[in-house]
């Protein structure tokens, strides 16, 4: 039995689908006894016209060999014909969000989606409004991607993993922490009811959790989240969940300072993903290890190029959005600086700068204090102070993370270099508020 078929059969209501079969046999000009054919009686025919009666699948196939058609055509009132237009659009969406067209994507689904797509099969619409939804984070629309993504995890019949990790992430991308990891731990809560929450979808949802908490600060709490996942993944022996899991946990063990265990968990993580195909990931990957390079005492900046140059070349060749490629171009930008080429950090900034001020001010502030630091560099200190200025404008609009933290606190030092101290001063207040930490009430602060 195709249980893709199954499904459709079982949540097609039972009135339109006789009403379908009527109109079919009619065009056909059959009588209910011709399409019985002496398999059923043609009360049970009157019957399922009627919608009092639901055939199954055997029947169905029957039904669609008398009527000289397809039995998803009976279940779905779409024709084979349209039903491979269908089909065809679908790969090309997924086709070109692999190859990071996420522009084409939309274009090829643009006949499936909205009124366009209200009448095909549930599962077809579901998939298109997936797609429709990855092709817009990619191009960093999260609010349309978001407003997509909730609709689907709310009419899902069950619970759509795809779907939610996607909606976490876009939660996350946006700056809603709260709102990422409310959406994950609800998906998590009910697949363990459900008992399949053992899989590789599961694990990256749980680590996707876990890089929201570690975000908004609860860093105990994350690194016990992705510990745990490295457990689970480990007794799985899935290399697509392993290498997500020991991704995370580099990621946190670098944020916290621990550089000596992060590159092992990265390297892990590295050699798990080669194997596989997952190319934007692969890439995602390699530029973190070139942050964490970065972020060595000293800095080996050289390494570190070449592995945000792969991890750069990779992403535009992949499912990779502008976001993805922003925070690896911003990267690079600081190891051009860190390696004494100033003209490339700024054109990569510059670059960052511009695609990402609507969509993600936290990187634009990050963007605007690089170019901040190549001023400063160059002993133009006004237009160093223009650019932290907009760094600072920028980052105030963004909400209270571990993210902000970082960049209040590298944003203090550069304007205490500068000279500005009264700016630095309240750099460093945004940083500590941003990390969660605050005055006792009613302690005079001198400003």
């Amino acid at each position: 039995m195709d249980p893709v078929l199954a499904g459709r059969l079982r949540d097609c209501d039972p009135a339109v689908l006789g009403e379908r079969i009527r109109n079919l046999r009619l065009s056909r000009g059959l009588t209910q006894s011709g399409l019985a054919d002496g398999v059923v009686t043609v009360g049970y025919i009157s019957r399922i016209e009627a919608g009092q009666r639901r055939p199954d699948v055997a029947l169905l196939e029957h039904f669609a060999r008398v009527l000289a058609t397809t039995a998803e055509h009976i279940v779905t009132g779409v024709d084979p014909a349209r039903a491979d237009e269908i089909t065809f659009a679908l790969l090309s969406a997924e086709m070109a969000l692999e190859t990071g067209s996420a522009a084409e994507a939309l274009e090829a689904l643009a006949p499936l989606t909205g009124e366009a797509g209200a009448d095909l099969p549930r599962d077809h619409r579901d998939r298109a409004c997936f797609l429709h939804a990855r092709a817009l984070e990619s191009l960093g629309r999260y609010d349309e991607a978001i407003i997509a993504l909730e609709r689907l995890v709310e009419n899902s019949s069950h619970v759509d993993l795809e779907a939610a990790l996607a909606l976490s992430r876009c939660h996350r991308e946006s700056g809603d922490l709260n709102r990422a990891i409310d959406v994950g731990e609800r998906a998590l809560t009910a697949i363990k009811a459900a008992g399949v929450d053992g899989g590789d979808e599961a694990i990256r949802l749980v680590v996707t959790v876990a890089a929201a908490y570690f975000e908004r600060g609860d860093t105990g709490h994350a690194v016990r989240i992705a510990m745990e996942a490295i457990r689970r993944s480990e007794e799985m022996g899935s290399p697509m969940a392993r290498a997500a899991a020991y991704w995370e946990a580099s990621v946190f063990e670098s944020e916290r300072g621990g550089l000596a265990a992060a590159i092992p968990y990265a390297q892990r993580a590295l050699a798990l993903l080669s194997e596989s195909e997952d190319r934007r990931n692969l890439a995602r990957l390699r530029a973190q290890v070139g942050v964490m390079l970065l972020r060595l005492d000293p800095p080996e900046a050289t390494h570190a190029i070449e592995h945000l140059e792969n991890a750069r070349a990779e992403l535009a060749a992949s499912s990779a959005g502008v976001v993805d490629l922003a925070h690896c171009d911003i990267a690079l930008a600081r190891a051009r600086l860190h390696d004494g080429d100033p003209a490339e950090a700024t054109a990569l900034a510059t670059t960052v700068l511009g695609v990402t001020q609507e969509i993600a001010p936290a990187l634009a502030a990050e963007a605007a204090s690089v170019l901040g630091m190549v001023a400063s560099r160059a002993g133009d200190t006004s237009r160093a102070g223009e650019h932290y200025r907009n760094a600072v404008a920028l980052l105030t609009g963004v909400g209270q993370d571990r993210q902000a933290a970082q960049l209040w606190l590298e944003l203090g030092a550069e304007l205490e270099l500068l000279g500005d101290a009264d700016a630095a001063r309240d750099a460093y207040r945004r940083a500590a508020i941003s990390s969660g930490l605050r005055l006792p009430a009613g302690l005079p602060v001198n400003r």
